[in-house]
């Protein structure tokens, strides 16, 4: 059984409780950040703490505890859970207070919870060897995708969608352009540049998607940020997407037309090949 952290105890799962007045229940009032474990070890942790604070600023919350402290607690779970290749799950709520879509003032202590995720073969995933399939669906989130809130009912419902489609995931598509999949940056290749729509409210600015482009960079590839269209991505050379459960996962099909001859490109393979080798060597 899991040791899970609730509120500053370690539990067993089976113990762990939250209020049912907790405002992340009643209104998703809460953020989330999701850090990768490789070899035991917690991969680009500072930016998911970093990214975790801006969150919570955005929805007027303090961070529950200082990074180092947070640190701990994400070690001291992997270690009591003997997790080699996997996930620590980490949401922050308001708290709970009396029902009502006002912020409750005074402001209650805040819920905090995490627990891990075993996920043995995550660096050696079948969908990264063989890539996946996406299709495209509207966007019809909230507008403030910046902030990593835990309200994902329509991420969910599109990859349900894809699901029935026959598809592994969905990338989601507002004016015309990609915004991004539904828990992930996309990304297309046209010649010899990698092209990722810029950062702003309309897309989650990934921990994942920073690391890679700087790697990009450094490997002097070519780095284009703006918009484009599932056209533009069907007649692309390649395709991929990056999360932090995921890395660099190509994309070899949308909407039944395959991305270039169909199978994971070079840029594709290279990029999660230097985005697992500097993680492995930098996990904390």
């Amino acid at each position: 059984m899991r040791t899970v952290y609730v509120n500053g105890d370690y539990v067993p799962e089976a113990e762990a409780r939250v209020s049912v007045f907790d405002r992340g229940f009643l209104f998703a009032d809460g953020v989330y950040e999701v850090t990768s474990v490789l070899g035991g070890k917690l991969i680009d942790f500072d930016g998911h703490a970093a990214r975790l604070e801006r969150s919570l600023a955005e929805l007027d919350m303090p961070m529950p505890m200082d990074a180092d402290a947070l640190l701990a607690v994400h070690r001291r779970l992997v270690e009591e859970n003997g997790i080699d290749e996997g996930l620590v799950y980490l949401q922050v709520t308001r708290g709970a207070a009396d029902r009502d879509f006002a912020y409750p003032d005074p402001a209650p202590a805040q819920t905090v919870v995490l627990f891990t995720q075993e996920k043995p073969g995550l660096a050696d995933s079948p969908a990264a060897a063989r890539g996946i399939r996406v299709v495209s669906i509207p966007d019809r989130r909230w507008a403030r995708r910046d902030i990593k809130t835990v309200q994902l009912l329509y991420p969910s419902m599109g990859k349900m969608e894809a699901k029935g489609r026959g598809a592994d995931d969905a990338w989601m598509v507002e004016d015309g352009a990609v915004t991004e999949g539904t828990s992930n940056n996309a990304y297309i290749v046209v010649g010899d540049t990698i092209v990722t729509r810029h950062l702003g409210e309309e897309i989650l600015h990934g921990i994942t998607r920073a690391a890679v482009l700087r790697m990009a960079r450094e490997a002097q590839m070519r780095v284009e940020e703006r918009a484009f269209t599932i056209e533009e991505a069907q007649g692309a050379t390649e395709a991929f997407v990056t999360s932090a459960s995921t890395f660099v996962t190509p994309v070899v099909e949308i909407d039944g037309a395959p991305v270039g001859d169909g199978t994971p490109g070079p840029v594709a393979r290279r990029l999660r090949e230097i985005y697992l080798d500097e993680a492995r060597a930098k996990g904390r």
